[in-house]
């Protein structure tokens, strides 16, 4: 077949995704091209995600040029992308994926003194630092991974929460001070996988990905999104769900928090269907446990 074109954000830390995802093509006799892109989420660096206020805002532009012929593939942190998938498009491989647990850089919790302070753009991660330190000051932080580690040299900031996965990804696993149990702090949905998406119909290049899917991150996958789309919820309100497969058994965690942590419900199913379980444990936790009543839930449908 011809080149691929792969599209991605223009980010460094996407950029060394999309390079690996091309590198394992070419393993496979695949030649590929980059195509970079900007995001809204990228462009309006300055601006929170809840006042962004849409899911995708890292997403849509790269899928859009999959979808208007200008690429072949999109390349996606999968915890970027909304929860259902734009017609015309099929998430078709999942690369084997990396720690979805956070992190702390800067200063283990323990470390942390009361009152200290503690950067993310994330109302999950927010929600969740919040429910075990409510006596921490929590802010408000976005941009790059460069960004990020600036951040903690600063003398307002005491530690910064980032995913395991793109430590692991830049090569500065040695900046972890604590890595957070995600029995407790549940990841965000995707953390740590990549997702590809391509045209619905062009088998072609469906098939030239097979090689890289791995099964059990694409169920483990299947069963967050299922979740996160029968809460209707993207990034903008705190919760999380995390999938292992074992022996083709799926165990799926999940949690929804109040804003400010104060509240919280949590579940774990088992079983092989990812899609019921997806739904199965949003149904509890919305429904049966109460959460969809947690304060900033209201406007959720």
């Amino acid at each position: 077949m011809s080149e691929l074109r792969l599209a991605t954000r223009r980010s460094p830390l996407a950029l060394i995704q999309a390079e690996l995802v091309q590198r394992q093509l070419t393993e496979h006799g695949v030649t590929s091209v980059l195509v970079p892109l900007e995001t809204r989420g990228d462009r309006e660096v300055g601006v929170s995600l809840d006042q962004l206020g849409a899911q995708g805002v890292f997403a849509i532009e790269v899928q859009r040029a999959v979808m208007e012929g200008d690429a072949d593939v999109a390349i996606h942190s999968a915890k970027d992308l909304p929860s259902s998938t734009p017609k015309g498009l099929t998430l078709t491989c999942v690369p084997q994926r990396l720690d979805a647990a956070d992190v702390l850089i800067g200063r283990s919790l323990a470390g942390l003194g009361p009152g200290a302070t503690v950067a993310t753009g994330s109302p999950r991660r927010r929600a969740l630092l919040l429910e075990r330190r409510p006596d921490l000051r929590v802010v408000g932080l976005r941009g790059n991974m460069a960004t990020r580690f600036a951040a903690v040299k600063r003398s307002d900031i005491d530690a910064v929460v980032v995913a395991a996965a793109a430590l692991e990804r830049l090569g500065e696993d040695d900046l972890v001070a604590e890595r957070l149990d995600t029995g407790w702090f549940v990841p965000q949905v995707g953390q740590g996988a990549l997702a590809l998406e391509v045209r619905d119909d062009d088998d072609a290049t469906i098939a030239a990905l097979a090689s890289l899917n791995q099964p059990d991150a694409m169920t483990a996958l299947m069963a967050e999104r299922a979740f996160l789309n029968e809460l209707g919820a993207g990034c903008l309100v705190p919760c999380g769900a995390y999938a292992t497969v074992v022996n083709g058994i799926i165990s799926l965690r999940g949690v929804m928090l109040s804003v400010d942590g104060s509240r919280s419900v949590r579940g774990v199913v088992e079983g092989d269907d990812p899609i019921a379980l997806g739904r199965a444990l949003a149904h509890e936790l919305r429904d049966e446990q109460g959460g969809g009543a947690l304060a900033g839930w209201q406007q959720i449908p």
